[in-house]
């Protein structure tokens, strides 16, 4: 199994798993950056160097020594899951990808025909209704999830837990959990922790957030997405992410934590 969807600075002063829609598009310029002195000319994620990632082959036996043996300081950032699949309707389902095409090719189509689902077309201003389209968009979601149909689930809306799950695992171990709601705070504390090439100033670095401007604004206070029957489709998907990273579920409208995240329980509870 390996370390998927772990990154490591060339210089090996961190390393990072990756979490689809929590902020990781900055913190892997973050990381290029402290490396290089520069971001890299791009999405982060198209970079194929100046960064060690597992799904590059000469990356995955430098990371696998490295985590084996808790090298370097590892962490990764965790954000609130009812803005998270939120985002990831608006980015994934109805946004135009930066390829100029529609998400995953066929996905789109399927969900308009088995889901009722409406995603808005650009050349009208992406007009439609958000909340219906978003509350069928949730039953598609958690049916990958659970029954893994009518497709496998997709990294942008499948748990936290579980990719965090994989890192420890198969060896690893997390000194820093943050969350995308406190990221200068949190990354603040990881860069505190490690030594690199170069100086980071967080308050310099800008965000990149490689989804924005592709898809529809959100038009309405995240609460309004959530009935009831929604919030039960969400505990079902994501019971452990609310209860390990400390989220309110009772209150959608609350993006910020509600506790600390406790490692040890996180470990324990995902290492099984």
């Amino acid at each position: 199994m390996g370390f998927p969807g772990t990154w490591m600075t060339e210089s090996e002063s961190v390393v990072y798993r990756v979490v689809p829609k929590c902020a990781c598009s900055t913190i892997g310029q973050i990381m290029y950056y402290s490396d290089h002195g520069s971001f890299f000319d791009g999405d982060i994620h198209d970079a194929k160097g100046g960064i060690h990632k597992w799904a590059m082959d000469d990356s995955q036996p430098l990371i696998t020594s490295n985590v084996k043996a808790h090298d370097s300081y590892s962490f990764t950032c965790v954000r609130n899951p009812y803005t998270r699949i939120l985002s990831s309707f608006f980015d994934k389902i109805c946004g135009i990808q930066r390829n100029g095409k529609r998400y995953r090719g066929n996905l789109v189509p399927l969900l308009i025909q088995k889901y009722g689902i409406e995603v808005g077309d650009p050349e009208t201003g992406f007009e439609f209704d958000q909340i219906k389209s978003f509350r069928r968009f949730l039953l598609f979601a958690r049916d990958t999830i659970r029954w893994r149909r009518p497709m496998e689930p997709d990294i942008h809306w499948s748990a936290m837990s579980g990719h965090i799950s994989t890192f420890i695992v198969n060896g690893g171990k997390y000194d820093k959990i943050f969350w995308t709601e406190q990221f200068n705070d949190g990354m603040q504390q990881v860069l505190d922790k490690i030594e690199t090439p170069n100086a980071v100033d967080l308050g310099a670095i800008p965000r990149f957030n490689e989804s924005e401007g592709h898809g529809p604004k959100r038009l309405h206070p995240v609460e309004d997405y959530f009935d009831d029957i929604s919030m039960h489709l969400i505990w079902e998907i994501y019971k452990k992410d609310f209860q390990l990273f400390k989220y309110d579920f009772e209150n959608p409208g609350n993006k910020m934590p509600i506790g600390e995240i406790d490692l040890s329980e996180v470990h324990a509870k995902l290492g099984e």
